[in-house]
């Protein structure tokens, strides 16, 4: 009986160290990354008509992945928890469309800028509002724990509107085509995507709420992992491979060098 006991507890104990060891760093042996994504974040990381992940934001991993020799992984995860996600270690880096904020750079690591955004508000065609203060009273939507959110909050029309968040942008983008929202705030390369795809749909407004910049987020304290990806983004910014990337996707080189 006491054999079977101390077996038991010996089986236990092995299971309890392979479970830890699957627990920490989503990038283990150093030969591969977990990128965490939106994967509903067009044209930055989304899936297409085959249920395939991809976008500009998806290539531009894949291209510093072969630069850096390593295998690149893609785990869309809740956007509104994306830095727990990286903390945690369950990812390796928050790359699609991530805007660098003061208050995000205490949270993590960043690259340097790679491209500028803004955020922008976007309502139907045939809507009569054309201007941002014609938003007032009306039924805004926008994206939870977003830049979008952070824009509006300190914009002086956060206290005039009627907000409403949703977990992603095609949500909210929904309910503003069945005319449930007035308008929606969203990344204006995002926008400008919807806007292609769906002709005469929509319009966005002349003015923006906020300018910004997208970076990549690193754990902080990995310095080391944030040196190499930068060194490879520099490369991919020499030899023209991040300006075609760019050129595939908005049909121009927006890259930032």
């Amino acid at each position: 009986m006491r054999k079977k006991l101390g077996l038991g507890l010996l089986l236990l104990c092995l299971v309890m160290a392979a479970l830890a060891g699957c627990s920490g760093s989503a990038n283990k042996n150093g030969d591969a990354i977990v990128i965490g994504i939106d994967d509903k974040f067009a044209p930055m990381g989304f899936r297409d008509e085959k249920n395939e992940i991809v976008g500009f934001d998806i290539d531009y991993a894949r291209a510093a992945a072969e630069k850096m020799g390593k295998e690149v992984t893609f785990q869309p995860i809740d956007w509104s928890s994306k830095e727990s996600e990286l903390n945690s270690g369950r990812i390796d880096l928050i790359w699609n469309g991530y805007t660098i904020t003061d208050e995000r750079k205490e949270k993590v690591l960043f690259t340097k800028p790679y491209l500028e955004n803004s955020q922008v508000a976007i309502t139907l065609a045939e809507s009569p509002i054309t201007t941002l203060a014609e938003l007032e009273g009306k039924e805004i939507g926008l994206q939870a724990l977003s830049s979008a959110a952070d824009a509006l909050a300190a914009s002086p029309l956060h206290e005039k509107v009627n907000t409403s968040e949703f977990k992603d942008n095609v949500l909210a983008l929904t309910d503003l085509k069945t005319k449930r929202l007035d308008a929606v705030i969203i990344d204006e390369v995002v926008a400008r995507y919807y806007m292609s795809k769906e002709e005469g749909t929509f319009k966005l407004l002349d003015e923006s709420l906020a300018p910004e910049q997208y970076g990549i987020g690193v754990k902080k304290g990995n310095e080391a992992l944030l040196d190499e990806l930068q060194k490879a983004l520099d490369e991919l910014n020499a030899d023209g491979t991040a300006a075609e990337i760019s050129t595939k996707w908005f049909g121009e080189d927006k890259v930032l060098k």
